[in-house]
């Protein structure tokens, strides 16, 4: 029996920081840079013996020494930051962890949303996916009942591009769902960008614009696609994206279509869109993928919207986006937003 003490780690102190960073890899696990909070068991010599962190609402970086095991280590860990999401506001969680360890978690309250071979996403509270697709269908006026097609688009921000794919969506479908993506990490945030894109496509009566709640590429559902990370986590992350949207919206909001844009410029969203092609199908979803829009020869994207920022060049923008992107980025909120991507070297 140890005798262990929980302390909470500076992460503005490189030392302590540091002696995290080496228990964990130890485990062939890193300190992700997103970690806003982190305790850690010391036994009586001052040795770590067991850590977690959390990222906001996601619960990672868990690792315990084999020899300390059994001993409730666990639980203490996750109350102790459950308890720290009640002082910040927040009673819904997620847990990213391997499949081998879900029973664990499950034993502690928490639920699995979907589980793949590398890795398994639980969450635990007083909200979950299938209220939030409640909730989802009652705000939006979303018809169960009849067949429809899905896009997924961050619009970062809402170009002619964006603008094309839905329109041919709309041209192949009775109705059409456009889910924002809700996640708030990319130069524009969700409220401008979901208000531009519902205006921007009002005119398509076929077409509903809807946020794309915590389960659509999210830092839970798919942190990679925030920090363009390739490595080995990237395909579990994708995985799990993708069939939570196989295994949930498609089923629950009848979409038999999903539609994808051609990825020729980021390697992340392209692999992401292969995964589509893998799994839709498994859910009796057709994945449609369609070339993208271009202009004197160059595929229009929001991330060339954003050099073009970057670079001050204003007057070309002007030919791919459309009116309403437009008059934002001439907005006083708009120049706001410019300034920042100017100073910014974020690829979101």
């Amino acid at each position: 029996m140890y005798d262990l003490k929980l302390e909470k780690i500076s992460l503005n102190n490189e030392e302590e920081k540091n002696e995290v960073y080496e228990f964990l890899e130890s485990f062939g696990l890193i300190l992700d840079k997103d970690v806003d909070y982190t305790v850690v068991f010391r036994d009586g010599n001052n040795v770590i013996k067991a850590t977690c962190s959390k990222a906001k609402n996601i619960f990672k970086c868990f690792a315990i020494s084999e020899d300390i095991r059994g001993e409730n280590i666990t639980s203490s860990l996750i109350s102790n930051l459950i308890d720290k999401l009640f002082e910040e506001g927040i009673y819904h969680s997620f847990l990213f962890t391997k499949p081998d360890k879900v029973k664990i978690f499950t034993s502690l309250n928490f639920n699995l949303i979907y589980k793949e071979k590398s890795a398994a996403l639980l969450e635990y509270g007083i909200y979950n996916i299938n209220k939030a697709l409640d909730k989802m269908i009652a705000k939006n006026k979303i018809d169960v009942t009849t067949e429809k097609g899905a896009l997924v688009m961050n619009c970062n921000p809402f170009t002619n591009g964006h603008r094309y794919l839905v329109e041919e969506a709309s041209k192949k479908c009775r109705e059409v769902i456009v889910f924002v993506v809700e996640e708030d990490k990319s130069l524009f945030p969700f409220n401008e960008r979901y208000s531009i894109v519902k205006e921007g496509l009002s005119d398509l009566k076929n077409v509903n614009v809807v946020p794309g709640s915590e389960y659509i590429i999210s830092s839970a559902t798919f942190p990679s696609y925030f920090i363009r990370k390739e490595d080995e986590r990237l395909k579990s992350y994708e995985n799990i994206d993708c069939n939570i949207f196989g295994e949930y919206f498609c089923k629950r909001l009848n979409i038999i279509k999903r539609f994808v844009g051609e990825e020729p410029y980021c390697n992340v969203t392209n692999t992401y869109n292969n995964t589509l092609k893998e799994v839709m199908p498994d859910y009796g979803v057709e994945l449609i993928e369609i070339e993208r829009k271009s202009y004197e020869g160059n595929y229009i994207s929001a991330s060339k919207v954003r050099e073009l920022i970057k670079n001050d060049q204003m007057d070309q923008i002007k030919k791919i986006v459309p009116e309403i992107t437009w008059k934002f980025l001439n907005s006083n909120k708009g120049k706001e937003i410019r300034e920042k991507i100017r100073k910014s070297n974020s690829p979101h």
